[in-house]
């Protein structure tokens, strides 16, 4: 049994390089707010975590300003839970409109919790002694053609092999862009998101277009809005659809199951409501037999360290998408996940073992 003790939200904006250009919107700077609270175990000793409630709008529904007033608004200090779920259902009663902030209050309350029990968050949900390295992918934006082959080139020499590449505003500007990319840095992998923003014939000519360039595309995440359309482009290419958008809940997985319309899921702890919510749809996904990518919204070291437990409490994935610290001016925490270029590691601290500067 633990009882929360104190909690304070507060504005978490930290500047991107470029800006983050994507089919429905754009960022300059993480739109993300900072919780931290206090827990005092059974035994009287008192432990604080962290967690990072992150908006990308039009994505999420909420902005910063949204989930701060919410979470400014709780008032759950006093009250004791007695496990996760307890914890998971307490925050759905208080912030049932807030999926955003809700991600990032839970994440405070397990981080807390797990280092009062002295174990990694990834042990602490149950994963395996060992959590196994992941090798990221890392972003680039709708830029300019040449500014997007130059990132790819900077990232390469970095060691980063995997390219996730964002489209779905203009077919002939999204394919202008791979061509310049692919010729910057042709023995990469590609990972194409359009974020819902093409249409069936266009998603099947960007992959025609792509094979033409002699780019390898390993998965394209969420190139159609419907599962209809979805459905239809995974029964015409052999390239894995993952699923995005239209899965932030387990009844809009088995709906996508039952219409295949999909290969995989991107699992998201904003877009879900939290980690445990988003963990349950791994657990289901990886039953069903689909690949699982763990990923997130604009976010610092914090909210990126949180999805990679998530992903090392699965027992690992099949596409790590825990890049968005690489794309910021500034790096305001310490600790979390060990990165040597793309390959992350996570130590044995407790909780998400990450500090604030």
């Amino acid at each position: 049994m633990v009882t929360l003790l104190t909690l304070t939200a507060e504005p978490l904006s930290v500047p991107t390089l470029d800006p983050f250009v994507i089919a429905s919107g754009e960022v300059r700077a993480t739109r993300s707010v900072l919780v931290t609270v206090s827990l005092r175990g059974g035994d009287g000793r008192v432990a604080h975590g962290l967690g990072e409630a992150s908006c990308l709008p039009p994505v999420t529904k909420e902005d910063q300003g949204d989930s701060l007033a919410a979470l400014r608004g709780v008032r759950l200090q006093g009250q004791a839970f007695g496990s996760f779920e307890a914890i998971e259902s307490a925050l759905l009663s208080a912030l049932p409109h807030f999926p955003v902030a809700r991600a990032g209050l839970e994440v405070a309350l397990l981080d807390a919790w797990s280092r009062l029990d002295g174990l990694p968050l990834w042990r602490a949900l149950g994963g395996p002694v060992v959590a196994a390295p992941l090798e990221t992918d890392i972003t680039l934006p709708m830029l300019a053609p040449a500014r997007m082959a130059e990132l790819a080139t900077q990232w390469w020499a970095q060691g980063f092999r995997k390219l996730k590449v964002k489209a779905g505003r203009e077919l002939d500007a999204d394919l202008r862009a791979l061509e310049a990319i692919v010729r910057a840095v042709p023995d990469a992998t590609f990972q194409p998101d359009a974020n819902a923003g093409l249409s069936l014939a266009h998603a099947l000519a960007y992959l025609a277009g792509a094979k033409r360039l002699g780019a390898r595309v390993t998965c394209f995440e969420q190139p159609c809005a419907t599962l209809p359309e979805l459905a239809e482009l995974a029964a015409q290419t052999t390239v894995p659809i993952i699923a995005d958008e239209s899965v932030a809940s387990l009844s809009q997985l088995e709906q996508a199951l039952a219409a295949k319309a999909l290969d995989g899921v991107n699992l998201k702890l904003a877009k879900s409501g939290g980690l445990l919510a988003a963990r349950r749809i791994g657990v289901r996904a990886k039953q069903a037999g689909l690949l699982v990518m763990v990923g997130g919204m604009v976010e610092t070291r914090l909210g990126m360290t949180a999805a990679t437990q998530l992903a090392a409490s699965l027992g690992g994935v099949d596409f790590a998408d825990l890049d968005t610290a690489w794309l910021l001016t500034d790096d305001p925490f310490s600790g979390g996940y060990q990165a040597v270029g793309p390959r992350y590691q996570l130590p044995k601290t407790p909780g998400l073992g990450v500090a604030i500067r």
